[in-house]
């Protein structure tokens, strides 16, 4: 696991206080959906489905940063839709810094050049650019050629500038491991970004592509195979090992959605932001109405082949908190991690 040293602590303090408050139910991280505009149409989102009246809005700057005050989570990750085009989205960005906010703004890189001046380079603030392939693979899944470039140009100049650059990567059923192997190593050892996250894709129900969303048991022939040989070791991964172990089979786990809740310009989003049981106005309702009991798999038939970070890497975190073995565990592969 490639995160920071500073932020590992921070993120670890905050879980032990919770742990004090004896707490059951709370953020992690805050998925933050300041609008649903993008300006592609990637076959595995469902985003910019939503009529034309909602995609112009933009959520107020105050909005967008009280949300993320309300919940209390120590991390947010700014998504959408396509965050860079909101033209306040520098200044969410500037004022969730300087709460000392972890801050992971994702985004598809197309117009990251011409956005940097903007942003200032900070620990606390990272791009997380979407790269779901190499050039072919990702520009097929963006359904636009030349993206692919774009991102990695726009990486090597948003890491010239001093800024951390991590990647997100979705993979699908028509992905081979060869595939992750290619596109990881890549942006482990040429493009040489701080770290990377990755997922499987969910059977998102407005998503244009019905055909490739992976099924359990695919999700686990498929990253047990991309991480045989040592990869999981060698590359930055931005995830916990026992979230590792999960994707791979090693691990099962029970979902916990309301560690990672969605705001977005509706409002709080139950369960999460890949399933949309309607909305509420703050996250203490979100949280104390919400019937978590009936969600994950075995339980509702749309979470039969999740295994999606936003409801299964809280669940990894908190068993590693839980155990002296998995915390050493986790502890030693930061530092490698840093190292590297």
């Amino acid at each position: 696991m490639a995160m920071p040293l500073r932020q590992t602590i921070k993120v670890a303090t905050y879980l032990f206080e919770q742990k004090l408050r004896k707490r059951e139910k709370f953020p992690l991280i805050v998925e933050l959906e300041p609008l649903f505009a993008c300006n592609l149409a990637c076959e595995g989102c469902g985003k910019i489905q939503h009529p034309a009246g909602v995609l112009k809005q933009r959520m107020p700057v105050a909005q967008a940063v009280g949300a993320v005050l309300e919940s209390g989570a120590p991390m947010v990750s700014i998504a959408g839709g396509e965050p860079l085009m909101h033209p306040h989205i520098d200044e969410i960005v500037r004022q969730l810094v300087a709460k000392k906010k972890y801050v992971f703004l994702c985004t598809n890189a197309m117009l990251l050049r011409k956005k940097l001046e903007k942003f200032t380079p900070s620990p606390y603030f990272a791009f997380a650019v979407h790269i779901d392939g190499m050039r072919e693979r990702h520009d097929e899944s963006v359904a636009k050629e030349g993206v692919f470039d774009e991102a990695v140009a726009a990486i090597k100049e948003a890491k010239k500038q001093g800024f951390r650059v991590t990647t997100n990567s979705t993979f699908f059923s028509n992905d081979t491991p060869q595939n992750i192997i290619e596109v990881l190593n890549y942006l482990n050892d040429e493009l040489q970004v701080d770290e990377m996250m990755l997922s499987p894709a969910y059977a998102y129900e407005k998503a244009p592509d019905q055909e490739h969303f992976l099924g359990v048991e695919q999700t686990r022939e498929l990253f047990k195979k991309a991480f045989a040989g040592g990869n999981r070791r060698r590359w930055r991964l931005n995830h916990s090992p026992l979230f590792l172990d999960f994707l791979e089979g090693k691990a099962d786990f029970p979902c916990t959605a309301w560690a990672i809740p969605n705001y977005s310009l509706f409002g709080w989003q139950r369960p999460c932001y890949l399933m949309s049981d309607g909305y509420v106005p703050t996250y203490k309702e979100l949280i104390e109405e919400t019937d978590w009991s009936k969600y994950g798999r075995g339980k509702d038939p749309r979470c039969a082949n999740c295994m999606a970070h936003c409801g299964y890497e809280p669940t990894a975190v908190l068993a590693t908190m839980g155990s002296l073995k998995e915390s050493i565990r986790a502890a030693r592969e930061t530092v490698s991690g840093n190292r590297g």
